[in-house]
């Protein structure tokens, strides 16, 4: 029997319930219901399968998650998701400018960034920390500097901290041979589509219209796959985000925010508010700002004129200062700036977000900003730091990669170790972009960037 991960209800259910512990709604008389009824008191680990629920089960889980919903908030003054209001929360909002230039190489150097960060972490996506350190240390690569490999790994760590199932066979050292499909490289060629069909002005909706018409609903998971089955039972954004979608605040959005940036140098304002359309198809509060810091960030850095520190505190002008993820980005910062080792960083900053998902857009933020902030904007330093985490390792990494790529300038300011593999070929299912070369992208990139 196929089993649908990520949209049946009662597997939805105890995710929301742990949402609305986090964003300050009162979830315990509901969790009681749903307990008493026999249904499951942790949330299912996010993409795991879990035995069908009995009719009723399933009819009261989707009870439960409109009523919870429903629920009043007391993170909702500080925490919005309405760009007005976000606005209004930002007293060093960005002036509106014009775009200032961003040369192809910069671009593609931040595109080559991105897919080499990603393709770091793949390998480790889903290990624990602990693991992660283990499997790097014992084949002599940490502090970590370069690929993973399997070769000389004992075989009992390996039975112990397994590679990511799906990834091993591209990502390792041994394994490399272009860049291989990844989501995270699937949402800015979107992105790049998006721009072509619509321009800068798009709406959400047109958004949704993309990826019903291009985005294969199989490559979508968490808050985008809630989302889009959400469009195909005719609901409508901004409600697509909202609607029993427990993941609204996880990574989904940032990883789809860096051609927002790309095609904005200079104009941190404008950005934010192309990220903020895009993101609210399928996130809310955190989950949306996490996207606005990141493309905000790009645009500041895409000119070539500030050092990552600068691009940090732009992206933090987009974001309400009181909310959680502008708190944890600050606290990350200041942390990854007054302490000499990294593993101590990470250390502090697992065990402050220790209740959200390893996937949630708060802990993952955070830890970018922090390996960002230690590495000084070094690209390998901060790839490496950031893989280290744990967490997301394939998101962070990318993110982290776009960055550093960006104010390094051009491709070959990138050490040859990190590039070559990827031959200029990127892998993917998405309209007609397999096999297309990251130098092909940039130009796209720029051409998107000054089309008036």
């Amino acid at each position: 029997m196929l089993r649908l991960t990520w949209v049946q209800p009662e597997d939805l259910l105890g995710h929301e319930l742990h949402q609305a512990e986090q964003d300050g709604r009162e979830p315990s008389a509901v969790a009681a219901r749903w307990r008493a009824a026999g249904g499951p008191g942790a949330p299912l680990r996010a993409g795991a399968s879990s035995v069908p629920a009995s009719p009723y089960l399933r009819v009261l889980a989707r009870d439960l998650l409109d009523e919870l919903a429903d629920l009043p908030g007391r993170l909702a003054e500080v925490e919005p998701t309405e760009l007005a209001r976000i606005k209004e929360l930002c007293p060093a909002w960005p002036s509106a400018s014009a775009a200032a230039p961003a040369s192809e190489a910069r671009l593609e150097a931040s595109w080559l960034g991105r897919a080499a960060g990603c393709l770091l972490g793949k390998p480790v996506e889903k290990l624990p920390l602990d693991g992660i350190r283990q499997l790097a240390r014992a084949t002599g690569n940490w502090p970590l500097s370069t690929w993973f490999t399997a070769r000389g790994l004992p075989d009992e760590l390996a039975r112990r901290h397994p590679w990511n199932r799906r990834s091993a066979a591209t990502s390792l050292a041994e394994n490399i041979d272009g860049m291989p499909e990844d989501d995270d490289l699937n949402y800015p060629l979107l992105n790049l589509l998006l721009l072509t069909r619509y321009g800068k002005e798009f709406t959400a909706a047109d958004v949704a219209r993309l990826w019903l018409d291009v985005l294969p609903a199989g490559r979508t998971f968490t808050a985008e796959r809630v989302a889009y089955r959400n469009l195909l039972c005719g609901i409508e954004p901004p409600r697509t985000a909202r609607h029993r979608n427990p993941f609204r605040e996880w990574i989904g959005a940032l990883i789809r925010a860096d051609v927002h940036g790309w095609t904005n140098p200079g104009d941190p304002a404008a950005a934010a508010e192309q990220a903020h359309r895009d993101a609210t198809l399928t996130h809310t509060a955190n989950g949306v700002y996490a996207a606005m810091f990141t493309a905000a960030a790009i645009a500041e850095a895409a000119t070539g004129g500030h050092d990552v520190h600068h691009c940090l505190r732009t992206g933090l002008t987009v974001v309400p200062p009181a909310s959680r993820l502008a708190r944890a980005v600050r606290h990350a910062i200041q942390l990854a700036s007054s302490t000499r080792d990294f593993d101590a960083v990470v250390d502090e900053l697992h065990t402050a977000h220790r209740t959200y998902h390893w996937v949630h857009a708060i802990p993952n933020t955070a830890l970018i900003a922090a390996a960002l902030t230690h590495a000084d904007g070094d690209f390998t330093g901060s790839i490496c730091r950031a893989v280290a985490g744990g967490l997301d390792t394939d998101s962070t990494g990318a993110t982290a990669g776009s960055i550093a790529g960006v104010l390094a300038g051009h491709p070959t300011a990138l050490p040859d170790r990190w590039t070559t593999p990827l031959k200029n070929r990127l892998t993917t299912s998405v309209g007609d972009f397999n096999g297309i070369g990251f130098d092909a992208l940039a130009h796209l990139t720029h051409r998107e960037a000054h089309r008036s």
